[in-house]
């Protein structure tokens, strides 16, 4: 299952505090826990198999520990300590161990657990304001070198920029029906009609769409919208650039251009909950702005709001690509972009949220 080599969001890192989480992804049971920063930095964010390998016990139900050889993760059940900072955890005899690996089992002080008892790691790191977790290695003979690592998102690095986290957003629909929405200009004068779009200008110039391994890529799209920029009175065309660099997320683009001063950039990061479930984040940045994080989180709630009843109610749920003799849907001039997307999909080998 190809999904397994790919990084995908799992949660907002700051509602990963001191108490581990758990989370499902692609079927696994994962529990997440931060070590403690230092100076009030946040720590080092793991990512395990959700069962104590001793008796099979949730692990996201205990707490983690601070101790002088690093920071560990204990069994409620048993109190089983595992290790976490494998550069500075240490067994009995002050010998370095692997990350997961246990280290202490109250019941038997002067044991030393050997190497078979580890909880199961898997890789985590923090990206645009989410924890990004991999279940597998890829191998790249397979997967594009691209999808090694998770998407690339610039605006939220540039200290320049603003940075929003909104969501999550839990939806009964596949991931790749949700990317495919993100990437549908010809929606906004009807699902969000006097927001985005306005059906009395429902005309969109979908620009010039180029697909390769890396994803899709479109630019000069452009779609009337009711406030062309901030302080409008007036509608206007605006453009947009968008990017797919990852089967289940996308990014839009708007530059700033004459009498607009906002540059905004909104990227979709989907976490695939099954083949007809999806949680979603909006990582947003903003230049030029003058809204308040809490408006613009408002804003964005408001819109998904418009699009989750629309797209929980398209049937099939899985994204019909030519799979397993699904129905075809039609196409209309408007659908360039997510024709493309399909494309990419089938040539990525997805096989979660199609048919």
């Amino acid at each position: 299952m190809i999904e397994r080599q790919l990084w995908h969001p799992v949660i907002a890192g700051i509602h990963l505090r001191d108490a581990p989480q758990s989370v499902s992804l692609l079927g696994q049971d994962v529990v997440l826990w931060r070590e403690h920063g230092h100076e009030g930095q946040h720590g080092v964010v793991h990512a395990w198999a959700d069962r104590c390998p001793h008796r099979g016990a949730k692990l996201s139900l205990g707490r983690v520990l601070t101790h002088l050889h690093g920071a560990r993760l204990e069994c409620p059940y048993h109190g089983w300590q595992f290790a976490g900072d494998g550069a500075a955890a240490q067994g009995h005899h002050g010998a370095p161990v692997s990350v997961g690996r246990c280290v202490h089992v109250p019941a038997a002080p002067a044991f030393e657990p050997p190497a078979a008892h580890c909880a199961q790691a898997f890789e985590a790191q923090e990206r645009h304001g989410l924890v990004w977790v991999r279940l597998e290695r890829p191998d790249l003979s397979q997967l594009p070198a691209s999808l090694a690592q998770p998407p690339a998102f610039e605006p939220w690095d540039d200290p320049l920029w603003r940075q929003v986290v909104c969501g999550p957003y839990a939806v009964e629909t596949s991931a790749p029906r949700l990317v495919e929405n993100f990437l549908d200009l010809s929606h906004f004068g009807f699902v969000h009609e006097g927001w985005l779009g306005a059906r009395s200008h429902a005309q969109v110039d979908t620009g010039r769409v180029d697909e390769d391994a890396d994803g899709v890529h479109a630019r000069e799209c452009k779609a009337w919208q009711p406030r062309g920029y901030a302080g409008a009175e007036e509608g206007g065309w605006v453009a947009y650039r968008y990017e797919v660099p990852h089967p289940f997320a996308a990014i839009l683009r708007k530059d700033a251009a004459e009498g607009d001063p906002v540059s905004n950039a909104i990227a979709l990061f989907i976490r695939p909950d099954g083949p007809e479930a999806c949680t979603a984040w909006f990582a947003m940045a903003t230049l030029g702005d003058l809204s308040d994080d809490e408006e613009l989180r408002a804003f964005q709630d408001a819109v998904f709001a418009q699009d989750k009843p629309i797209v929980e109610s398209q049937q099939p749920r899985r994204l019909p690509i030519g799979k397993d003799g699904a129905i075809p849907e039609v196409h209309g001039p408007a659908d360039r972009m997510s024709s493309a997307y399909r494309r990419y999909l089938a040539r990525t080998g997805v096989s979660l949220g199609v048919c």
